[in-house]
């Protein structure tokens, strides 16, 4: 036990005054707070993300906000919002889409949030589905169905999402089995509401099943079609998984990799290309005869005591200011170790080798930092008279925009099979050129490799692909540039542009999505039907028509504009050339147009020494 002052966020000394605290054994924590927030009830209010920032750093403003607490509720604020011809947007309890996908056009909109639409309404064990409001988070749904003895097969790895924002940003697991890894793609039945005539009472109600067309358009919406009401979700019963990490030389991912998601049912892999490792994840179904009653608990998605992570950022933060790539590589063994020292989260009651066995809902998904818990908490007494210190956030999500944490870029992509050899070839080649340059990513536990399959959604896959998942530091000054930022520049345009990957609808800067639309083949088909559904536009925001297509702009053309992904760099002025920056060709993709700093060959000297 001791004695510890903090105020405004800082520890103090061993002193007793106003702020005193006593330290027990466990930790006091916070939930996320909602992303959106009201000057007056529930008017005049602002909506951001889970992360606090959207890719241009504006500030998105809607003119009111409704809870709807039923479907009859839900409803009655499209009717009233379309007979007022007011923009409209739908927002999830924790809102961790990246790109502005919850941003209605100007200032006069209306935020419906299904935070309250959270029931699970019913559970057909016979015909092995569930049927849940929109709101419903995917711990809720992996929960309700395990206590009816069934499983949804693949899902997302995080449990925080809701299932109207993961169907309409297409999120998805990892497989090339069965109905593919998608969640979208095991809905049998969607209720949507969306705008109507005053013939139909400014409202329209519609129920799409397995076998309309429509419902094609609806799996993956991004939200522009109406609000999802109600989904029905075909599920199978309850079943064992058995996971083990292998870690190998990189030498043969490309030769490996196509062949690794035909033989393991839950298979990923993780990168970690400075390193030139590779991790598999060995992810079978077992009987459920065996032993084992495993838990993932994936460390990154725990709750994170706040002074330590104020500490790795500022550690970073110097490593960007003094260029210090040696540094990031040092630091970056050391989290990629201590993840394989202690299986990533996995545990099984104090058993300590592989394979960690155990039933599907205790494995498919993590979050335990939504929960405002952590491993090894602290209970926290405060003095009543301290406000700072009733108000100081001990423990959070490690990218909680309250504390001094994690603050990054997520560039996510999917590239077809047929294709994704040479791509891997490539980024080794510049790696081989800047060894050095992707540590930043490895601090992140470098690139996710998960497997997604062609989907009958207008906006879904294409084709069976592999999905690379990238997270990296961003400064919170937007005219600082990164270190080796032109490295993973040249990753981001490679993908996007060489090989015609496509970006993830609910992560990304812009520049990912700038043409996207293009590259779906049943563009024209979602098109119309948004039109029907939405003939005023009123779901839409210049941000998603310009996704779609339907606007130019999506790239933003401005100084620095680069540095942020919200253009690819033609000049000089849109890197950061008073700070030494440069627009120069790639090294391996020479098509690329990426801000380098102007000493690189210097770098490319100490690297390769």
């Amino acid at each position: 036990m001791s004695f510890l002052c903090l105020r405004n966020g800082v520890v103090g000394g061993l002193v007793r005054s106003k702020c005193l605290f006593l330290l027990f054994l466990t930790v006091c924590c916070t939930p996320p707070e909602e992303p959106i927030k009201c000057k007056s009830e529930n008017t005049d209010c602002t909506i951001t993300n889970s992360y606090g920032t959207f890719p241009d750093r504006s500030v998105c403003r809607a003119h009111s906000v409704v809870y709807p607490t039923n479907e009859e509720e839900l409803i009655s604020a499209v009717a009233s919002a379309t007979k007022k011809g007011s923009k409209i947007k739908v927002a999830t309890r924790y809102s961790h889409s990246i790109p502005k996908l919850v941003c209605p056009s100007g200032q006069d909109g209306l935020l419906i949030s299904t935070k309250n639409l959270n029931r699970v309404l019913k559970i057909d064990e016979e015909a092995k589905t569930i049927t849940l409001e929109a709101g419903v988070t995917m711990k809720e749904l992996i929960n309700e169905a395990a206590n009816a003895g069934l499983a949804l097969p693949y899902t997302p790895y995080w449990l925080g999402l809701t299932i109207g924002g993961l169907l309409s940003t297409g999120s998805h697991g990892s497989t090339l089995w069965g109905k593919g890894s998608s969640v979208h793609d095991y809905v049998t039945e969607l209720k949507i509401v969306s705008p109507g005539s005053p013939e139909d009472g400014y409202v329209k109600v519609r129920v799409l099943k397995d076998g309309d067309e429509e419902l094609d358009a609806a799996r993956v919406s991004l939200g522009v079609l109406g609000v999802l009401s109600q989904v029905t979700l075909r599920l199978e019963p309850m079943f064992k998984r058995s996971i083990t990490y292998k870690t190998k030389t990189d030498s043969d991912l490309g030769d490996e990799i196509a062949s690794f998601g035909s033989k393991h049912e839950f298979a990923d892999i993780i990168w970690y290309p400075s390193q030139q490792k590779a991790v598999y994840r060995v992810d079978d179904r077992v009987p459920t005869s065996t032993s084992g009653d495993a838990l993932y608990d994936f460390i990154p998605f725990r709750s994170t005591l706040s002074p330590i992570l104020g500490i790795i950022r500022v550690t970073e933060e110097g490593q960007e200011l003094f260029h210090d790539g040696q540094g990031k590589c040092v630091v970056a063994k050391g989290v990629t170790s201590y993840l394989s020292l202690n299986k990533y989260g996995l545990t099984n009651h104090g058993k300590r080798g592989y394979p960690m066995v155990g039933y599907q809902n205790r494995l498919q998904a993590s979050g335990s930092c939504l929960e405002g818990k952590a491993e090894g908490e602290v209970e926290l007494e405060v003095e009543e008279e301290d406000e700072d210190a009733e108000n100081f956030i001990w423990s959070s999500c490690p990218w909680d925009p309250r504390v001094k944490g994690e603050f990054f870029f997520q560039t996510t992509f999917s590239i077809g099979l047929s294709s994704v050899k040479n791509f891997i070839q490539d980024v080794q080649e510049l790696v081989k050129l800047r060894p050095k340059a992707l540590c930043g990513l490895e601090l992140y536990n470098g690139i996710l490799m998960r497997y997604v399959t062609a989907s009958s959604a207008y906006l879904g896959k294409e084709e069976d692909a592999v999905d690379f998942d990238m997270t990296y530091y961003r400064s919170h000054d937007a005219m600082t540039p990164r270190l080796y930022e032109d490295v993973i520049e040249e990753i981001e345009q490679m993908a996007l542009i060489k090989y015609g990957a496509l970006p993830h609808w609910g992560k990304n800067r812009n520049i990912a999505f700038d043409g996207v639309i293009k590259k779906y083949k049943k563009a024209d088909k979602f098109l119309a039907v948004k039109k029907s559904y939405d003939p005023m536009g009123l779901f839409s925001s210049e941000w998603t028509d310009q996704v779609l297509g339907l606007q130019d702009g999506i790239t933003i053309v401005k100084e620095g504009c680069a540095l942020e992904g919200l253009c690819i760099c033609q000049e000089d002025i849109h890197c950061a050339p008073s700070k030494g920056y440069f627009c120069t060709t790639g090294q391996v993709f020479k098509d690329a147009r990426v801000c380098s700093r102007g000493n690189q060959v210097g770098d490319v000297l100490v690297d390769i020494k």
